[in-house]
């Protein structure tokens, strides 16, 4: 099983090229990363630790991570929701650290 540090070596190497950059709250990222293994363990896939997860990966593909609404999320707030991947200018304090509101939809989880 892989553990947090080769997610972190792996995930760096393929998402800084695409703009996006973990947080430099370490301990932060490591527990969102260790979360993402235990959910990798528990239905299969690396499903957001910060949503609920129905187990079905159909119905849950919108949150595995990295999610659909990332992008936006980087793009309007400097950060994901879960502030697990950022922007180099939220890294660096050029931008407010503000609080990202949830983009899935109602009815994605469950209500």
């Amino acid at each position: 099983m892989m553990d947090v540090q080769e997610l972190y070596d792996m995930s760096k190497k393929a998402q800084e090229p695409k703009g996006y950059f973990f947080s430099t709250d370490r301990e932060w990222v490591d527990g969102l990363l260790s979360a993402l293994l235990v959910n990798k363990d528990r239905y299969g896939y690396m499903v957001c630790p910060c949503r609920l997860a129905t187990g079905d990966k159909k119905k849950d593909r919108d949150i595995i991570c990295p999610c659909v609404y990332r992008t936006e999320d980087v793009a309007e707030y400097g950060s994901c929701y879960c502030n697990l991947y950022v922007s180099s200018d939220w890294n660096a304090g050029k931008i407010p650290h503000e609080y990202v509101p949830e983009r899935r939809p109602l009815e994605k989880m469950g209500f």
